[in-house]
């Protein structure tokens, strides 16, 4: 895990005022050569800042950054707060490897944790999708978050956590924004069939017993343009769809919404949700195509069964599948 220190986090400062900076001006302020303040600007653009450079006028970022803010992010959590039992703790990185691992190495380690543990992150360096992706995390863009969750009820009770999960990130983009998401099956949130966010949601525990889930959600604020070129599939961002954001607000309303759901879910599993989560199914009643391995097979996707599966009817017959090692996509005609 790092910070930003120093120079750099001056120079992060002075650029976030919206206007071109001199390097010769962030020189003379910071006591440090033109050189210097030009290799501090290129580690920031490493970290994936879009950051103008242009001769005779200086440095500017391409637009301001929200930034995560720990006092403000408790201060609004607070806020919105109507229930006691609720009690999250927020820990906000500069930057980090994933919000995810940060959790993971923890419960390996044996560390203490409570329920409602937040980790958040301006970067990660290591971002993590499912089935091993690297998720896009440049610095200050996007949306990095992780929740631990214990459970009493063991794994097996666990396998449909991941819906609770996209109907939560429903229930707050719903809420704060008034964007009309679906979700895809098993942790993808879309906006006309481009991708908003994913969840990547982490076991540890026996299969009976009590259970460690770490809970990481994604989600594209204002993807810039170096980040956007390594994106191999079709995504949008809450800026492309005209929405201005405030990242403390919206870190504590998803907490809110999480727990919300995750309470539900730990009292009666995904009985209301069941039929919640199908009526806003991206690919509900289409034809799909489910790939596991080597092999792929076509059928009509019929949402959700009640243990979290995907049902898939092929020659008349529907079966329900499950595993974090199954792609779903639509067939295209």
């Amino acid at each position: 895990m790092k910070t930003l220190q120093g120079s750099k986090q001056a120079i992060l400062d002075a650029l976030q005022q919206g206007r071109f900076v001199s390097g010769e001006v962030l020189g003379e302020q910071l006591g440090i050569s033109r050189a210097a303040v030009a290799k501090h600007i290129q580690s920031l653009q490493q970290l994936g800042l879009d950051i103008f450079t242009v001769t005779g006028k200086g440095y500017q970022l391409s637009a301001k950054l929200s930034l995560l803010d720990p006092f403000k992010i408790e201060r609004c959590y607070q806020k919105g707060q109507t229930d006691k039992k609720d009690s999250a703790q927020f820990e906000v990185f500069s930057i980090i490897d994933s919000t995810n691992s940060e959790l993971m190495r923890r419960i390996v380690d044996n560390q203490k944790l409570s329920s409602g543990t937040v980790v958040v992150a301006q970067c990660q360096s290591s971002g993590r999708g499912r089935r091993g992706r690297q998720w896009q995390s440049p610095f200050g863009a996007n949306l990095y978050y992780s929740y631990y969750w214990f459970l009493d009820d063991g794994l097996q009770a666990a396998m449909g956590v991941s819906v609770a999960v996209g109907l939560a990130v429903y229930d707050c983009l719903k809420h704060l924004y008034g964007i009309d998401v679906t979700l895809k099956w098993p942790n993808d949130v879309l906006v006309s069939e481009q991708k908003l966010a994913g969840v990547l949601v982490e076991l540890d525990g026996p299969a009976e017993g009590p259970c460690n889930l770490v809970i990481g959600i994604g989600l594209n604020l204002a993807m810039p343009n170096s980040a956007s070129e390594k994106i191999d599939q079709a995504w949008t961002d809450l800026n492309l769809l005209g929405v201005e954001v405030d990242k403390n607000i919206l870190v504590a309303t998803l907490t809110h919404a999480l727990e919300r759901r995750l309470e539900q879910y730990r009292e009666a599993g995904l009985q209301a949700m069941q039929q919640e989560w199908n009526q806003v199914h991206a690919f509900q009643g289409q034809s799909v195509e489910l790939i596991t391995g080597q092999r792929r097979w076509q059928g009509i996707c019929e949402g959700i069964d009640p243990q979290g599966g995907i049902r898939i009817r092929q020659d008349g017959e529907v079966k329900s599948y499950f595993g974090g090692e199954i792609s779903l996509r639509k067939v295209k005609v």
